[in-house]
């Protein structure tokens, strides 16, 4: 292959970079939009490159690397990027900051896509942490806004210390494999299996895609960054939280040698899935709910790589980015949707459903399983999808006959399109090897009943929930505790200032465990 066509996968990193530079150092700039569309239009139709499949992919340089997920992953960043970019100009028409806006959003894409290439640690690294320092200017967009600064000030803790965890897998793995190659990592490991220094490392790794992808207890910025603009929560929420999971694919040869780092993901996974689950049918807010439903999405995801199916991890992957992006886009439909469908149908759900719909959902999925031939997933993951999917045939307690019957045909058709879907996972070319683990899966399994017995409760009226109704509309406090930790360690004021004189620092963090009770609210 020549030069020129291996090098295509980085032309979107270099254009999106080169937005970045032009928005940023011309002051004679007045509409970054004209600058950053066309741009994007190419790089749109670059990425498309990445993603036909080839059957060798080499980038013409040794630390970086296009896989099969990469290069569809690319080309999906990119045409979000570029929608996102559009609703950008029409949402923040008028507003003051937009060519700082254009540039950061430019500057993350490159990096983005420099992340998706890399094929080195230090490359890897340093993408990360240009996505955090772009991803900065775009939460504090509205500086004056204290949450926002808040939500900016937490996300930056998280990446430091995700940051020093990735440093310290990336010396332990580099000095026992030679070399700080990914893919000779991955050959290594293969020929001598994962000594202890690279089971530290597969941990630490670990730790640092938990505090990357906002689980618990580290989930609180990503709740209360609905202060910045929308697109900044679309962008934030299809594409930047999701980039742990592609990560952790990346990394599936060191984690599947590495039982405790695998555990720590299903313990961490599995913990943030039911939790979020749990707060995020007690919100009312459209846009706060559908932020705890990434955090719990997030979870699954994780708990998705600590089980060892990474393809599965891959397909949510695909899935999540696009349908945060549509709903968080059209969040003004989605809350005329919601209004009209509480005014409709204000009843709880059927009791009856409530346990009819986990049998019949085991069922279809079971039939769809039996009719593909492939030992796609193993039977424990049949249940628990069963049980993840089970809400889409729940039945209203009081409605019309036939509108009953169009909503449960309706959901059992959904149901069959997400069976089909998952069964065809594992012939996609993606390039990617399952490695089930039975005693993991158990647990994730259990953790998944208790999920759904907890969502059937919230679906009573009983007076004696009450209680547990608060604790879980208010994340269960876990929020609160962290914030005042991190302000107690890193004090700051997040607050804006009344006045141009400079606060007193001794009363930064007195005035924030003041007000850190407030951050439940969103």
């Amino acid at each position: 292959m020549s030069a020129t066509p291996a090098l295509i996968p980085l032309l979107p990193a270099v254009l999106m970079a080169m937005g970045a530079l032009i928005l940023s150092r011309f002051a004679a700039i007045t509409r970054p939009w004209r600058v950053f569309m066309p741009l994007c239009a190419l790089a749109c139709v670059a990425s498309l490159y990445g993603a036909w499949p080839h059957a060798q992919r080499p980038t013409g340089l040794p630390w970086l690397a296009l896989t099969p997920l990469s290069g569809l992953l690319a080309a999906l960043v990119q045409w979000l990027g570029t929608v996102i970019g559009a609703f950008s100009a029409r949402y923040l028409e008028g507003e003051g900051g937009q060519k700082r806006y254009a540039a950061s959003l430019t500057g993350m894409l490159a990096a983005v896509h420099l992340l998706l290439l890399a094929n080195h640690w230090l490359v890897l690294i340093a993408a990360w942490s240009l996505i955090g320092v772009a991803l900065q200017h775009l939460l504090c967009f509205y500086g004056e806004r204290p949450f926002a600064r808040l939500a900016a000030h937490k996300k930056r803790l998280a990446d430091r210390l995700a940051d020093l965890l990735l440093l310290a897998a990336a010396l332990l793995a580099w000095h026992e494999a030679g070399s700080g190659s990914l893919s000779d990592l991955a050959s290594y490991i293969s020929v001598h299996g994962a000594s202890p220094a690279l089971q530290c490392s597969a941990v630490c790794l670990a730790l640092a895609v938990v505090l990357r992808t906002a689980l618990l207890p580290v989930h609180g910025w990503l709740i209360q960054v609905m202060e910045a603009p929308t697109p900044v929560s679309a962008l934030l929420h299809a594409g930047v939280v999701n980039l742990g999971g592609f990560v952790l694919i990346r990394f599936a040869t060191l984690l599947d040698h590495a039982p405790a780092a695998r555990w720590l993901l299903v313990a961490m996974g599995l913990t943030t899935a039911v939790l979020a689950g749990l707060v995020m049918l007690t919100r009312i807010t459209i846009k706060v709910r559908l932020a705890w439903s990434t955090v719990a999405q997030m979870g699954f995801m994780v708990l998705e790589c600590g089980l060892g199916l990474y393809t599965f991890a891959a397909l949510h992957l695909l899935g999540h980015s696009l349908y945060k992006a549509h709903h968080f886009l059209s969040a003004s439909s989605v809350v005329r949707q919601a209004r009209l469908q509480m005014m409709q149908d204000p009843e709880s759900v059927h009791p009856a459903s409530l346990l009819v719909a986990p049998v019949a959902a085991a069922a279809v999925l079971q039939t769809l399983h039996g009719a593909g031939g492939a030992a796609a997933w193993p039977w424990w993951w049949t249940v628990s999808l069963a049980l993840a999917w089970a809400p889409l045939l729940w039945l209203p307690r009081k409605h019309a006959i036939g509108a009953t019957l169009r909503r449960a045909v309706a959901g059992l058709i959904m149901l069959a399109g997400l069976g089909v879907a998952a069964s065809l996972a594992h012939i996609l070319p993606l390039g990617l090897r399952d490695a089930p683990g039975t005693a993991s899966g158990l647990l994730a399994l259990s953790g998944l009943a208790a999920l759904y017995g907890c969502l059937t409760l919230l679906q009573c009226r009983a007076q004696t929930l009450a209680t547990w109704r608060c604790w879980s509309y208010a994340g269960f406090y876990i929020d609160e505790y962290y914030t005042r930790l991190t302000l107690l360690l890193w004090p700051t004021p997040w607050t804006a200032a009344a006045t141009p004189a400079a606060p007193n620092p001794a009363t930064w963090t007195a005035n924030a465990n003041a007000n850190a009770s407030a951050a439940n609210v969103y």
